[in-house]
């Protein structure tokens, strides 16, 4: 964390560059009362344990559920209103459809490989395959790559560690594991299907009847500097809403901007996250945010 706030301080910020950051990082919006050291990693998630571990970062993205675990475990950073990424999350399972079809249900007794346990994708599809399909996620055996941002927290007894260097995309497709939650990553491949039927029109009748967009990423700053700077705290949601609003091509599906326009999705991420063991105790979404970033906006 920056020792000194007084004055114009210079900020450490973890924040990677999308279409609504574009204008933020490349100095088109900007603010007079700090310095922005865009100094995080590409890409930003490989930030994220330093961020929440050793607080390496004054302000930037955090993914959902590693905030959220943040919080839980009580680690000093603030919520606010602003996603930075985000998407509907139905088409990320997919299996090889040359080992025979799988409904949601078969992996129930089976292995499927996801980087981590607490991605933030992961949470999102397992909840859709829970609750929309009847998933019971106990019964899978979670493949993971790696351990979650947060050191006090640890996997479920239903996850295995697979040898470093696995890939879980190619391990998929060779049939040695049944399935795959990945993002980016789905390989483009003719034989992959996804677990979820007819993925797209899922998406749009879960959102007709949620009115939630998943979020990934939403911004955060230290609770020092929102004590300490809320001047500055306000300027960067300026910067961000601004920032967005001059972007090019935002996705045409995007988690909208402000605490009660996002009051559902976040409910609904504490509560996944809490039912797949994730957090270790039930957050309310007001404590996510202090007295300066929930009234923004």
């Amino acid at each position: 964390m920056t020792t000194t706030l007084t004055g114009v301080p210079t900020l450490r910020v973890n924040l990677a560059e999308y279409a609504v950051t574009k204008a933020m990082r490349d100095g088109r919006v900007k603010t007079d009362l700090a310095t922005l050291d865009f100094c995080g990693p590409t890409p930003a998630h490989n930030g994220f344990k330093a961020m929440v571990r050793e607080n390496k970062f004054d302000a930037g993205e955090l993914a959902i559920v590693t905030f959220l675990q943040a919080k839980a475990y009580g680690k000093p950073y603030v919520l606010l209103p602003a996603p930075i990424s985000g998407r509907f999350q139905h088409h990320c399972a997919g299996y090889n459809v040359d080992f025979g079809h799988l409904d949601p249900k078969d992996i129930e007794g089976k292995k499927v490989g996801v980087r981590t346990y607490t991605q933030t994708t992961a949470l999102w599809i397992r909840g859709i395959l829970r609750h929309e399909y009847g998933v019971d996620l106990d019964k899978v055996t979670w493949m993971t790559l790696g351990d979650g941002h947060l050191a006090e927290y640890s996997d479920p007894q239903n996850c295995q560690r697979l040898p470093a260097g696995s890939s879980i995309p190619q391990m998929m497709l060779d049939g040695e594991l049944a399935a795959a939650l990945l993002g980016e990553d789905m390989p483009k491949d003719d034989r992959v299907r996804t677990l979820v039927p007819d993925a797209q029109n899922a998406a749009k009748g879960w959102f007709e009847r949620t009115g939630v967009v998943p979020i990934n990423h939403m911004f955060v700053v230290h609770e020092a500097l929102s004590k300490q700077r809320p001047d500055i705290v306000r300027d960067l949601y300026r910067m961000i809403v601004e920032s967005r609003a001059s972007a090019d091509k935002v996705p045409a599906v995007f988690p909208p901007l402000g605490l009660e326009a996002n009051r559902a999705g976040l409910q609904l991420a504490v509560d996944w996250a809490l039912d797949q063991k994730i957090i270790p105790r039930r957050l309310s979404v007001d404590e996510l945010f202090d007295d300066v970033t929930g009234n923004l906006g």
